[in-house]
């Protein structure tokens, strides 16, 4: 039988373990400039731990790197096709089209090739969260927000400075609840 927190949590793979390619955060950078060429990095503590090359033209991107799938090495060299959206107050919006099925997207994720999150049928994973882990990622945003250790067992802190007693008052009332239908949900789960 599954032990505690099981029942909900199998089925899709989640963004978090493939490695994202933000047309936003290429845009920012300069590198969906006609004629840039360069590299594009992730890394994991500090670490590199993936590389990919990028040309960008004017309708495209190439992207040439190396991958290992099923213990083989395989060289991958394919064009992405761009796309953009005019803005409210001029200028326009990039977009990637999905080289698997042609959707306009923000954002592809790396396995084999670059795809969206449809084609490589990824769920969020907040979409596997139970009620109990809803309920303490939202405990713990307030606990940011007041500038409080994260992790609801901790002990509250104080006021941040600058902040209105009200809101202060408003937010720890909030934490409180969320807590308090964490525990109820754990407790369900227990059963």
């Amino acid at each position: 039988m599954g032990g505690f927190g099981s029942g909900r949590r199998g089925g899709r793979d989640v963004t978090a373990h493939y490695r994202r390619l933000d047309v936003r955060a290429l845009h920012r950078a300069g590198a969906l400039s006609t004629g840039w060429r360069g590299g594009w990095c992730w890394y994991r503590r500090g670490a590199k731990v993936a590389e990919i090359n990028i040309e960008a033209s004017e309708a495209s991107i190439r992207l040439r790197y190396t991958a290992t799938s099923n213990g083989e090495r395989k060289d991958y060299d394919y064009p992405v096709m761009l796309t953009r959206t005019g803005c409210n107050y001029g200028g326009a919006r990039p977009w990637f089209l999905c080289p698997c099925c042609g959707r306009r997207v923000a954002i592809l994720y790396g396995g084999a090739a670059f795809a969206c999150r449809r084609c490589y049928r990824l769920a969020y994973e907040v979409q596997s969260e139970t009620d109990a882990d809803r309920a303490i990622r939202r405990a713990d945003a307030i606990r940011a927000r007041l500038g409080w250790e994260p992790g609801i067992l901790n002990g509250e802190g104080g006021k941040p400075k600058g902040m209105h007693w009200r809101t202060f008052w408003r937010l720890r009332a909030e934490h409180e609840r969320r807590v308090a239908g964490c525990f109820v949900q754990l407790r369900a789960d227990m059963r």
